[in-house]
């Protein structure tokens, strides 16, 4: 990971992929993170923090950009919040806009993410000793399920058009799109024709 590499310039940086695996420092930041991360853990850091793609306390849980470009949305906000034993409703440290035009693909999503994940990261080391914490607004938060290769079904009855967005998230590769007709299932993965891709 480039930033990694960058940073273990001036800081200490360790990139690990299972939570049996970390051992403590000033903070963990966890991006793409499937494990509970609990207090024993935490308790290792001066700060455990996590990068979540909704406005908090709205669309805790799992793969929030993904349900909310299926809810039609194309402005998501990124944020860095601290990790608690309750997900997803740690302390706010700041946040991000995230702007999409509603034409691109799962990889291109990803990469725009993770553009602002990096923004966000970067924030940490910047501010880490004079961050200003914003508790989560009082509403009634709202969760996300975990997706399952169930999600990427198509309805043969609708419109492309009218299942774009899903198409949008559909991972290729792992969980591809699918309808099932005439006692079949077929699959249907998804590309951008790059000569067309707007500037």
């Amino acid at each position: 990971m480039n930033w990694i590499t960058d940073k273990k310039k001036n800081h200490q940086c360790q990139l690990r992929h299972n939570k049996s695996d970390l051992c403590g420092g000033d903070v963990l930041l966890l991006v793409s993170c499937y494990e509970l991360i609990t207090s024993d853990i935490r308790s290792l850091y001066k700060a455990s923090l996590v990068i979540h793609a909704s406005n908090l306390p709205k669309g805790r849980g799992w793969s929030p950009h993904i349900w909310q470009i299926l809810e039609g949305n194309n402005e998501i906000t990124v944020s860095l919040l601290e990790v608690e034993d309750e997900i997803d409703s740690g302390a706010i440290w700041t946040q991000k806009k995230l702007q999409f035009e509603g034409h691109e693909l799962l990889e291109e999503i990803e990469s725009r993410l993770f553009s602002i994940e990096i923004d966000l990261m970067d924030f940490v080391i910047q501010h880490f000793n004079h961050a200003t914490l914003k508790q989560q607004d009082n509403e009634e938060p709202t969760f996300y399920r975990r997706r399952t290769p169930e999600d990427s079904r198509l309805d043969p009855n609708k419109s492309i058009s009218e299942q774009f967005n899903l198409l949008r998230v559909v991972d290729s590769k792992r969980f591809p799109a699918f309808f099932e007709l005439f006692g079949n299932r077929y699959y249907i993965t998804i590309s951008k024709d790059s000569s067309s891709e707007t500037e």
